[in-house]
């Protein structure tokens, strides 16, 4: 069966929807430890024999446990799908149980994220939502089949309210546990289509602005369990000492002064670095730190330098004979800017940065025979099941993964070298569990970092300064190369997350996307919002630039050039009330943002000042505009647009990772800036939802304005100078106000 809702196809397998013998067992236990429940009651799974499907369990005492496929990294993720399906399963929400899911990609991939367990790219919404509606109004109308068959009476005389199945001509009522616990699963089961889901005004949940977050409970009475937190018997723990440049292996290892560390009691020579397993976290780190390796020193990467690179990526998209690969065309781009009465040429960069969360990386692992058995933060259970198989030498469906909270992701726990690291070890001692934990130096050395890039763009205006072509070259390496060979390849050597973001919904009569690809070696990853977040930097900076050109308010052009856009003019003139644009400002200037990516549409306008003296830039206040589509929870979305305006500020001004020869130059806090709490913005929100409207992405859909609507009012207050650099460095905010 296939149902389309809002969009998007998803093909509800049979073995998706029926319980089979096989698939009931979706309690997640932790050995030793708590489940991981988040709900009213922090719980294992209600015992019930009452499961329509692999998604829900109902107890007798009428108690629903819900399984949520994505994993929980701050973004509130195990609220808002099981939300989804208790709506349409008309639940009491008070009596509803959250269950992370256990590893098990056919039942429960992302059918929006080429089938598999992994929660990124703010697709979880978008990708979850229409199965796990259609789940719950299939069990609603089981439940109300098997009601029917209790009471006697036809099913098109029920009715159901919270938790309740209601008979009104004869007054009589079934709470779901009582049908729970006496009926019989019809065979066939009933099925559900689009037809059967709720119109949005009976939702009881959706939009709601009093529905909490589950996770929060544990989060703040200190029960929640983090990778971190894992605790099991006969834990042993571990480390590894990396190479300083990516890809060089140990040549020669001297362990006499590590091995005689009190606790030390085993050191294991790996491919990429040197292992140490101990007692203690504290013996395994001094181990460490008495190791001497002497490395290789073959490794390409030991030719990369960040800064010189930059400029050669700078070059390379000024260098339009350099052919890249087509990521988007409509009409001749080409011929139209070179008929233009006006050519505006643009170069925007942007440094490496690191992820820098606040959990650093972890893992647990046991290894027993042919069997392995994970605990660990991870962004990606399936991949983590690859990965960990591989190195047993087992198959996937013999490795376990027990998902835990994660202390923050954006995409750095989406990657398998921490679970690498506890699985190499654990096989070692097979039969203990060891756990990994990074310091904080090796998570910033040893990130994935957001890619190092520039964006050379050229736009052409007719006499009447209209945009009549616009070319947009990317010059960067690739994630996709590295984590998705075969999506890159089907692709034609196009990586879409790379180059995500270029393509707007402004309309233009010509518009052409470029990659290119720059393969220096070093291993890049998946960041917070990726390549949006420097994508929109270069269009809405250059969106005012035009403006600026034309002699026209930032706000009006982008209305024009918008016409045919209303949700993007919706948010665009609700923030530009928001912060009484057309007022002045003594000595402060304001700049606005738009952004169309994750399926929302999201405006910011930010109001800073500048030391001129010091080229420090100081942002006031932001106001911020987000439809996404279908507003699940209103004020959830008003705090993830808080944490993607907050991050994109200290992104924007502050962070970056520097690469000399291959090592990285920063290693903690103090060497790799972030925002503090002092210098974070005073942030209004107005969610203004579009009913009817598909669900939109929200966890990253704050990040991509902010920087640009800094830039824009830098360019406001100064008289028009321009920063195309990310992070607005002193240094560099200085340089162009002289330039």
């Amino acid at each position: 069966m296939s149902e389309t809702i809002t969009g998007r196809s998803h093909a509800l397998s049979r073995r998706s929807f029926l319980v089979t013998a096989g698939s009931l067992g979706i309690v997640v236990s932790f050995g030793g430890l708590p489940d991981l429940v988040h709900g009213a009651a922090l719980a294992p799974a209600a015992e019930g024999s009452f499961r329509p499907n692999v998604w829900i369990t109902i107890a007798a005492d009428g108690t629903i446990s819900i399984i949520a496929p994505a994993v929980e990294m701050g973004q509130g993720i195990t609220t808002t799908l099981p939300l989804l399906v208790a709506e349409e399963l008309d639940a009491d929400w008070s009596r509803v149980r959250v269950v992370q899911a256990p590893s098990d990609a056919e039942l429960y991939g992302n059918p929006g994220f080429y089938g598999i367990q992994l929660t990124g790219g703010s697709e979880s919404t978008r990708g979850y939502n229409a199965l796990l509606r259609l789940t719950g109004a299939q069990t609603r109308l089981t439940l109300l089949a098997a009601a029917a068959g209790i009471m006697n009476v036809p099913v098109s005389e029920l009715t159901t309210e919270p938790s309740r199945v209601v008979h009104a001509s004869s007054g009589r009522a079934l709470d779901y546990g009582e049908i729970a616990a006496r009926a019989v699963l019809p065979d066939p089961l009933p099925q559900a289509t689009e037809a059967d889901l709720k119109p949005s005004d009976k939702w009881r949940y959706i939009g709601s602005r009093s529905i909490p977050r589950v996770d929060v409970p544990s989060k703040t009475n200190g029960t929640a369990v983090y990778g971190i937190d894992v605790q099991l018997p006969d834990m042993l723990y571990g480390a590894v000492l990396r190479a300083p440049v990516q890809d060089e292996r140990p040549e020669a290892i001297d362990d006499a002064e590590a091995r005689v560390v009190p606790g030390v009691t085993q050191i294991v020579p790996l491919a990429y670095g040197v292992g140490i397993i101990g007692e203690t976290v504290e013996a395994t780190r001094r181990a460490k730190e008495l190791l001497k390796v002497t490395w290789s020193t073959t490794s390409r990467v030991r030719n990369y330098t960040s800064e010189r690179l930059l400029d050669e990526y700078r070059a390379v998209g000024r260098d339009l004979t350099q052919q890249g690969v087509t990521a988007y065309t409509h009409g001749d781009a080409e011929a139209a800017i070179a008929g233009a009465a006006t050519v505006i040429e643009v170069d925007y960069m942007s440094d490496h940065v690191a992820h820098a969360t606040m959990e650093p990386m972890n893992a647990t692992a046991l290894v027993t025979g042919d069997r392995v058995e994970i605990w660990a933060p991870t962004q990606g259970p399936t991949g983590t099941q690859g990965f960990a198989a591989d190195i047993v030498g087992t198959t996937p469906d013999k490795v376990k993964v027990n998902t835990t909270l994660l202390g923050g992701g954006f995409g750095r726990k989406a990657e398998a070298d921490f679970i690498v690291d506890a699985v190499s070890l654990a096989k070692a001692v097979e039969g203990r569990p060891v756990k990994v934990i990074w310091s904080r130096e090796d998570d910033v050395r040893h990130d994935k970092f957001r890619p190092l890039e520039a964006q050379h763009v050229k736009v052409g205006l007719d006499a009447e300064g209209n945009i009549v072509g616009w070319r947009h070259r990317v010059v960067a390496d690739s994630i996709f190369a590295r984590t998705l060979p075969p999506v890159f390849e089907e692709a034609g050597g196009h990586d879409d997350v790379v180059t995500e973001g270029a393509k707007f919904n402004y309309t233009v009569p010509a518009h052409q996307i470029e990659y290119l690809r720059q393969d220096n070696g070093l291993d890049i990853g998946f960041w917070f919002a990726v390549g949006v977040g420097y994508t929109r930097f270069a269009i809405e900076c250059l969106v005012d630039e035009i403006a600026a050109a034309r002699g026209v308010d930032p706000v009006a052009l982008r209305l024009e050039l918008l016409k045919d856009q209303p949700r993007a003019r919706k948010v665009i003139e609700t923030v530009a009330r928001m912060a009484e644009w057309d007022r002045a400002r003594n000595g402060r200037g304001i700049g606005m943002a738009y952004s169309d990516a994750f399926g929302s549409h999201c405006a910011q306008v930010a109001e800073v000042s500048l030391n001129r003296d010091t080229g420090e830039i100081r942002v006031h206040k932001v106001w911020c505009a987000i439809d996404p589509g279908v507003a699940i929870q209103p004020l959830h979305i008003e705090a993830m647009m808080i944490t993607g305006i907050t991050g994109g500020t200290g992104h924007a001004l502050f962070e970056q990772i520097n690469v000399v020869d291959g090592e990285v130059q920063e290693s903690n806090f103090d060497t790799y800036r972030v925002i503090r709490m002092s210098e974070a913005p005073e942030i209004e929100v107005s969610v203004v939802p579009t009913p009817g409207s598909p669900f939109g992405g929200i966890g990253q859909a704050g990040l991509p304005p902010v920087g640009p609507a800094i830039a824009n009012a830098v360019a406001r207050l100064t008289g028009g100078v321009r920063l195309r650099h990310y992070p607005f460095l002193p240094d560099r905010v200085l340089a162009a106000l002289i330039s």
